[in-house]
């Protein structure tokens, strides 16, 4: 079964993104051809980048990388609910990003944004790092803008638009997992994703 992480990328107090993550897994498990879990980066406490060696070394020196590592790196790909701040994504989410490096590789990608603008100039930057980590974006996104999705601009109310646009996303994120597990070692039989076969 494929596995899907949604990953809430906020960590400031009364986020506006605990509501979303949360109609996104309500609706993920309503299907059955992939599970769903909740990965909140506030969870890891993971401080301002600390590691000395570069993530694709993929030698950690700290607990809460290793933490960080192995929650990440059971899933076949990721749906990142992620804010607009400033024109980009919360720099909690980059830190999360900037932290590892396999654990990315070769897993699809999907994006649920929401702000002024439904978080589309977030989702921009996001799409560049998920490709420097070789994730596999995906075309589809939801856009969630604050006049629309929410009532006065604080209490999340999807409309039947953004639902299709969910299930879209949920499809393409599926499909693209599935495709991209053959291009990764199987860990169990210990493949070495860097020897040819």
């Amino acid at each position: 079964m494929i596995r899907i992480a949604i990953v809430l990328g906020s960590t400031r107090p009364g986020r506006l993104g605990t509501a979303v993550a949360g109609w996104v897994k309500s609706r993920a498990s309503e299907r059955g051809d992939a599970t769903f879990d909740v990965l909140d980066i506030a969870d890891f406490r993971l401080p301002l980048l600390d590691e000395p060696l570069p993530p694709s070394f993929g030698r950690y020196s700290h607990a809460h990388t290793k933490a960080w590592s192995e929650a990440v790196d059971g899933f076949d790909g990721y749906i990142f609910v992620t804010g607009e701040y400033n024109h980009s994504i919360p720099g909690a989410l980059k830190n999360a990003l900037d932290y590892l490096y396999k654990e990315w590789n070769n897993k699809a990608a999907g994006f649920v944004s929401y702000g002024s603008s439904g978080g589309i100039r977030a989702v921009e930057h996001l799409r560049a790092v998920a490709g420097e980590l070789q994730m596999a974006d995906v075309r589809a996104q939801v856009a969630l803008p604050f006049a629309t999705e929410f009532e006065n601009y604080r209490t999340f109310l999807p409309t039947a638009a953004a639902e299709k646009s969910l299930q879209i996303l949920f499809g393409q994120v599926i499909a693209w997992a599935g495709a991209l597990k053959t291009l990764r070692p199987d860990r169990a039989r210990g493949d070495d994703p860097g020897v040819a076969a």
